[in-house]
């Protein structure tokens, strides 16, 4: 369908000033073809993708519905979800800036009932709301609907998923007769014709194909990978093409924490969103992500739609969606408002299967690609790098510094060492350029350090990948085991009283120093001084009760560092030296479980067994429970607040 001015469409001139402000020239198809009908009272069935302008399409005809001298509830929307009814608020807050003593006000619950109160018994004429929250105030009383000219479903299918099929009936049933009826949906099942054909008046029925919408502006691409590489490949991935701004959509709560952790202990800057974070979070979380405070955003299908947020550079599904609707509704968060995005999804195993089937039924333009290899990463980083450079060369964006350039200049050093010393210390000396916000570094495997005398190549932003494993026995396996053969003989001789103790070969001189053997007790046993093997030592022996005497720390023990800290406590953690426990897994795990600033942790003892952490005191049992049950090395922990003090 061809697009119109919004001046072509019978709109007010506060309606066209508004829409002028907003920055919008001319109408979507959506819009094109329903504004005009809604504006002529007749009830309207809507069908389109996500991403197309449905918001925008009944928001203006019901502005222009409301009479602003009549403070009683007019028009009522009906959203399956509280971030939907949230920006459909903020929509109709805008669409009406120029029309005078109109109020809109969103309920949904979560949030505070007095607030709603208030704006209900004020008058509020455009009422935006959940099914449930909506029913709940029409039983207290707060909410009366006769004054009612028009009524709005939006998203009506995902409200018959969500299960508010009576809540919807019993709502419909409550207004007037002479209302206008009006139902957006991206698909027209059964329910919802059966509910069309009791509730509407010969209805409009008008349909945007979704595949002329988005395919266009979305270029799609899949990759095959097994589950434990899908991490690994979707950090590639971002590094590759050096995204900083998307959601990645996972099919369960669990899946996002996880990933959320995993993304944050890489150096990603990262946020979740699914159903169990209380509303005031969300809120807070998505205007951060409006405002660019961080990069990603991992999340559910709870926020797949009704998201406000323009210019996503790509959305990522690291699950795969349930069907070709979800996925729709995923890929439209970015491509929107005719702009070009890219969305990539991560298929393993069998999931193939379920993904051609979507793209028959939903003629999807998607096609496969390979993850980038470890040099792949390496050469876009170090072209990102070579692009920033050459830009502020370019734009000139930087301050002259010849004195120093031509004092360098005088003491022989050449032009091209200089500047690859500058560059040197631009990526901090060894890894990435410090320039780069919220990029961690690390050392790239399988790249061989440079010799002596050749200057290191350059290591960019993003470096955080690591070798795809291909089989589960080709990865590394940790190299631990206990104490030395030698010590373990030298406990065992003194606890049976032996005369005296073999000590093997190759042990360190310290086991005969520690056991404060003299040297002359040091003598090979009968057995092998009869017959020694050619070319090598003879095992030492010590007496037995030279074994006595206090027992000494192992070189690499020490005093503990931590409870020592003043507003400092100790907690205790299952995991250390074992599990290849470094001070940074912890620091990185508490911080993007907790969302505490790092400086939360001080000093870290790594036992074998376990690790002590202190923490500030006033965030400690707020760790404690944040941190139960969360993985770490592959060991769900059972943090405790552990004493103080050299007893413990």
């Amino acid at each position: 369908m061809e697009k119109l001015p919004f001046a072509a469409l019978g709109l007010s001139s506060d309606a066209l000033k508004a829409v002028a402000k907003m920055g919008f020239e001319e109408a979507s198809p959506i819009q094109t073809a329903v504004i005009p009908a809604i504006l002529a009272g007749r009830d309207v069935v809507g069908q389109s993708s996500t991403g197309s302008g449905k918001t925008a399409a009944f928001a203006l005809p019901a502005v222009e519905r409301v009479d602003v001298k009549l403070r009683a509830a007019q028009v009522l929307i009906l959203c399956p979800t509280r971030e939907l009814a949230v920006q459909v608020a903020e929509e109709v807050g805008k669409l009406s800036f120029f029309k005078r003593g109109l109020s809109a006000v969103p309920i949904y619950g979560g949030q505070s009932y007095e607030r709603q109160f208030r704006a209900l018994a004020a008058g509020a004429q455009v009422v935006i709301g959940t099914p449930g929250r909506v029913m709940d105030h029409m039983e207290r009383g707060t909410l009366r609907l006769d004054q009612l000219r028009l009524v709005v479903l939006d998203e009506t299918d995902r409200m018959l998923d969500m299960g508010f099929r009576d809540d919807i009936e019993k709502i419909l049933k409550a207004v007037p007769a002479t209302r206008q009826l009006l139902f957006f949906s991206a698909t027209i099942p059964r329910a919802i014709q059966d509910l069309i054909s009791r509730y509407s008046k010969d209805p409009a029925w008008i349909k945007i194909e979704s595949v002329a919408q988005n395919a266009p502006q979305v270029e799609q691409v899949y990759f095959e990978v097994d589950r434990r590489s899908k991490i690994e490949a979707l950090t590639r991935l971002i590094d590759v093409h050096d995204f900083r701004y998307g959601i990645i959509f996972c099919s369960t709560k669990i899946m996002v924490d996880e990933l959320d952790e995993h993304l944050h202990a890489r150096g990603y800057m990262t946020d979740r969103l699914h159903g169990d974070i209380t509303q005031t979070q969300r809120d807070r979380v998505m205007q951060k992500f409006r405002e660019r405070k961080f990069e990603f955003l991992v999340a559910t299908d709870v926020a797949a739609r009704g998201l406000d947020v323009d210019d996503l550079e790509v959305v990522f599904n690291f699950d795969l969606p349930n069907d070709a609707e979800d996925y729709t509704h995923r890929i439209g968060r970015t491509g929107r408002a005719g702009k070009s995005g890219r969305a990539f999804t991560f298929v393993s195993g069998q999931e193939i299967y379920k993904l051609q089937s979507m793209v028959r039924w939903a003629r999807l333009d998607i096609r496969r690609e390979r993850i980038p290899s470890l040099d792949e990463v390496d050469e876009a980083r170090a072209n990102v790098f070579f692009e920033k450079i050459r830009a502020t060369l370019e734009a000139k964006q930087f301050k002259p510094h010849d004195r120093m350039i031509d004092r360098l200049l005088d003491q022989g050093y050449a032009s091209t060492d200089i500047c690859s010393a500058l560059i040197h210390l631009l990526q901090g000396g060894t890894g990435a350029p410090a320039s780069v916000p919220g990029k961690a570094s690390a050392p790239v495997p399988g790249k061989t350090p440079p010799a002596a005398g050749q200057s290191p190549a350059p290591a960019l932003p993003l470096a955080r990948t690591a070798p795809l494993p291909t089989a589960p026995d080709a990865r590394p396996k940790p190299r631990y085991g206990g104490p030395p053969p030698h010590a373990v003989a030298v406990k065992a001789a003194a606890k049976s009283g032996a005369g005296q103790v073999a000590i093997p070969p190759g042990a360190p001189a310290w086991v005969a120093k520690k056991m404060r053997a003299p040297a002359a007790a040091l003598v090979p046993p009968a057995s092998q001084a009869a017959n020694p093997a050619p070319e090598a030592r003879p095992p030492a022996v010590i007496p037995a009760e030279n074994l006595a005497g206090p027992p000494r720390k192992a070189k690499y023990e020490r005093k503990p560092r931590t409870g020592r800290e003043p507003g400092m406590t100790v907690v205790r953690l299952n995991v250390g030296r074992a599990q290849l426990v470094t001070p940074a897994d912890i620091v990185g795990k508490i911080a993007g479980v907790t969302r505490l600033p790092a400086g939360v942790v001080g000093a870290i003892d790594i036992h074998e067994d376990h690790t002590l952490a202190d923490v500030a005191a006033k965030e400690a049992e707020f760790i404690v429970k944040k941190l139960a049950g969360i993985k770490l090395k592959d060991v769900a922990l059972s943090p405790v607040l552990a004493p103080t003090g050299p007893g413990r």
